[in-house]
């Protein structure tokens, strides 16, 4: 190995404890609510998730995850006011912790759910998505994580990449109507299917996917500024294992090579994004002043500005939802050798 490598490598150990050093310090910021962690079994799917006023998406989320094959899930409130703490409360699958402290100044929560990863985690697969993820993979109609986790075991696989598929309705989001108990996706039915641009990450070595609706409507003067569209969301955890930028980088490196364009042997999947329901105008008014979701730059207060006016985001060039074979024959996401 290169000593330009080596001197890398290095750098990134002592980043990855230091990360982790920052999970322990931050675990005095939230407090238990209902802990049943006591039910979690050795092979337990997990799902980890930080949430603040999400009552429109949580009933179900947490559908889709039960659907899935995810056996407990383990879930920080940020300070809601809207019914969620007490709503998840009452689930008997749900451990719950609550905070009032910076989201931002948690990495956004990683920190806090890197404390929960640290201490029930270890060995389990792990998802951790935000509640506007919906995930989906190849053959998600007749299999479930189980089986996509079995696959990932055999063939020695530690951790699985998705594409956030941002998901948007036909005319002003501000029009929309959704009932939380149903499917989002029958509202958000539409997503751009082929404005997306790739490079590999310089120092992470995470395939770096910028693109879609947002690219498209927000972010075209700065599109570099668009927002990451590629994950890294299901992993078989071990305690030394830290997210870096949301789900969108981890440490070790390796676990970041969750993609394989040249000969297409991984299998991957698409977390289909269902932010643009119309609380996303609300919300967008409150992150105007509480500034948690980015870096306070002018860039992304013009964009929650927009939000407010809940704009039309559909164009000629939408493509309708029409299920994981269509996300795949776009490119989307890859069967890779899982049959």
């Amino acid at each position: 190995m290169a000593i330009g490598d080596l001197w890398m490598a290095y750098r990134m150990r002592w980043k990855r404890r230091r990360f982790l050093y920052r999970v322990w310090r931050k675990r005095q910021e939230i407090v238990s609510v209902q802990d049943r962690s006591q039910a979690i079994g050795r092979d337990t799917l997990l799902c980890f998730a930080t949430v603040r006023n999400e009552m429109a998406r949580l009933p179900y989320f947490l559908y889709h995850y039960r659907e899935l094959g995810i056996g407990h899930f383990l879930i920080v409130d940020n300070a809601s006011d809207d019914g969620t703490a007490e709503y998840l409360a009452d689930q008997s699958d749900v451990s719950l912790w609550t905070t009032k402290h910076s989201y931002r100044l948690s990495r956004f929560g990683m920190d806090w759910l890197g404390w929960l990863q640290w201490q029930y985690g270890h060995g389990h697969w792990c998802l951790t998505v935000d509640a506007d993820e919906l995930l989906t993979f190849p053959y998600a109609e007749r299999r479930d994580l189980g089986d996509l986790t079995r696959h990932l075991d055999h063939k020695g696989i530690d951790s699985f990449g998705a594409i956030m598929l941002d998901m948007y309705p036909k005319g002003p989001i501000s029009d929309a109507t959704h009932d939380p108990e149903k499917d989002p996706l029958q509202v958000l039915c539409w997503f751009d299917p082929s404005n997306y641009r790739e490079k590999p990450h310089p120092v992470y070595q995470n395939l770096w996917v910028q693109g879609g609706v947002r690219d498209r409507v927000f972010f075209k003067t700065r599109p570099e500024r668009a927002p990451t569209l590629s994950k890294v969301p299901l992993v078989r955890w071990h305690w030394r294992h830290v997210y870096v930028s949301s789900t969108h980088q981890m440490l070790p490196r390796r676990l970041n090579h969750v993609f394989d364009r040249a000969q297409d042997r991984l299998v991957t999947g698409v977390l289909l994004h269902t932010k643009f329901l119309p609380d996303i105008m609300p919300k967008s008014t409150e992150e105007i002043t509480r500034r948690q979701h980015f870096e306070n730059s002018s860039l992304y207060t013009t964009y929650h500005q927009e939000l407010t006016q809940g704009p039309d985001l559909w164009s000629p060039q939408s493509c309708r939802y029409d299920g994981w074979e269509q996300l795949t024959a776009l490119g989307l996401m890859s069967k890779g050798d899982w049959v």
